[in-house]
């Protein structure tokens, strides 16, 4: 590492940033390289990354970090013809967006190698998710990628051993060392991945609430545009949508009960709210892609992609193309069928009460989350093994006026019983008042568009 063309240390480079200094491209270059190659003591990568989150990195310094980290592993290259899109989610309570997204964008001529990862907390993430299917398989080599994507369109598996690996090491020690929402360290391991996939658009969707990462929505816009800012420098036309995240999306939450409604929306009966994400989601893709004139045309053509199964034929595809059998992946998207028949259902289900007369005003999503978390529906520790069948199934709306005694939530489990605290804070979450108390929100509250 050169400074003003003398050597500069790694102990020196950290004193730099610590006392607020701005690193050079050659700096950052050298840091994630000796982070790539371990050359750099985790020890000091983490004083680095301790640095970075107490003073920041100037616009420059996190599209230099974005793209160095881009380029520490292997960059996907296309076709000239393709139009290659991909989305990312700041992640939520019951986000299956991406399961029916990726086919319904694949069914309107997008290519969407969608490269997605586990859930560490509350649930599984996506890959979990695909999991609760027996033979899917998440790891593709880069090849076998291609090949789905030539045939089908759209693939969802987890990051290749040679894509970003810079981003494993650091993404590891964030966890470890407190510094997970530093916002120049969350830009450069979102965009970095999506740079490396070799994108023309991307769209994020971030959250704001009490069940997301940002409680606000001013937080979550500064995070917003620091991410659409570093995509577009890149050469990627890159969107977001900032979504409200306090009830969870949809009605089911976990992973095995997430697949069965992510494929109810692919087979047009989708809940409205998570419609609404995976339309507005997909259409504004194909907008900002060229793909379509404008959003609204673009949300019709998902919607129609939806309507008349073409998605849904893609999903089945992208199931046998991952390894499940075409026995399994036909009966999964057959029009009337019993999900629990390949995957696993829990062995219990708890049904709780209403304790009060009302209208439902509120579902605390983060509160339902917990609960199935300490039931084994999430992980605490990367590699964990969760319990995919562990789950929960909301059978109220928002809105809607419920007697005393009605039952709100259905609790899948693999536990005997729940206990009395589990019943607490799951009656907790729901919350009810008059019915000229609740207000009807979109999901969607803002967008910010390509620069």
């Amino acid at each position: 590492m050169s400074n003003t063309n003398n050597t500069i240390t790694f102990p020196e480079l950290i004193r730099l940033k610590r006392d607020g200094g701005q690193l050079t491209e050659e700096e950052i270059h050298a840091f994630v390289q000796g982070v790539k190659s371990r050359a750099i003591k985790d020890s000091q990568i983490g004083a680095m990354l301790m640095a970075i989150w107490l003073k920041g990195m100037s616009e420059k310094e996190t599209l230099q970090l974005t793209k160095e980290m881009m380029k520490s592993g292997e960059v996907f290259d296309w076709s000239d013809e393709w139009v290659v899109v991909d989305k990312h989610s700041t992640g939520g309570v019951g986000d299956k967006v991406s399961l029916p997204l990726a086919p319904a964008l694949a069914a309107c001529g997008c290519k969407v190698p969608m490269i997605s990862g586990r859930g560490l907390a509350h649930t599984g993430g996506t890959l979990d998710k695909l999991e609760s299917i027996p033979g899917f398989k998440v790891n593709q080599s880069v090849q076998q990628v291609k090949q789905i994507l030539l045939d089908i369109g759209c693939c969802i598996v987890g990051q290749t051993e040679t894509l970003v690996p810079a981003d494993r090491v650091l993404y590891a020690l964030r966890d470890a060392t407190s510094t997970v929402d530093s916002l120049p360290l969350i830009t450069g391991s979102i965009i970095s991945k999506k740079g490396a996939e070799g994108l023309n658009a991307l769209v994020l969707d971030v959250k704001f609430g009490r069940a997301a990462l940002y409680k606000d929505l001013d937080s979550a816009r500064h995070l917003a545009q620091s991410l659409v800012t570093a995509g577009n420098n890149l050469g990627i036309t890159t969107g977001a949508i900032l979504s409200r995240m306090n009830a969870p999306i949809g009605r089911c939450v976990g992973n095995a009960v997430e697949v069965c409604e992510a494929l109810e929306c692919l087979k047009g009966r989708g809940p409205d709210d998570l419609n609404e994400l995976v339309l507005t989601l997909g259409g504004y893709l194909l907008w900002i892609s060229g793909h379509s004139p404008t959003l609204e045309n673009g949300k019709n053509m998902i919607l129609q992609k939806l309507m008349n199964r073409e998605a849904l034929k893609k999903f089945q595809a992208m199931l046998v193309a991952q390894g499940v059998t075409e026995d399994a992946a036909h009966s999964l998207c057959a029009d009337d069928t019993d999900y629990f028949k390949h995957m696993k259902r829990a062995a219990h289900q708890t049904e709780l009460k209403a304790q009060h007369d009302g209208t439902v005003l509120e579902i605390d999503g983060m509160a339902v989350a917990k609960v199935l978390h300490k039931l084994g529906a999430g992980r605490n520790e990367p590699g964990e093994k969760i319990d995919h069948s562990v789950g929960a199934e909301i059978l109220v709306d928002m809105g809607q006026q419920v007697t005393k005694g009605q039952s709100w939530i259905r609790i899948h489990h693999n536990s005997p019983e729940l206990y009395i605290h589990q019943h607490f804070d799951l009656q907790k979450a729901l919350v009810f008042g008059s019915s000229d108390e609740f207000k009807t929100e979109s999901r969607v509250a803002e967008f910010i568009h390509p620069r």
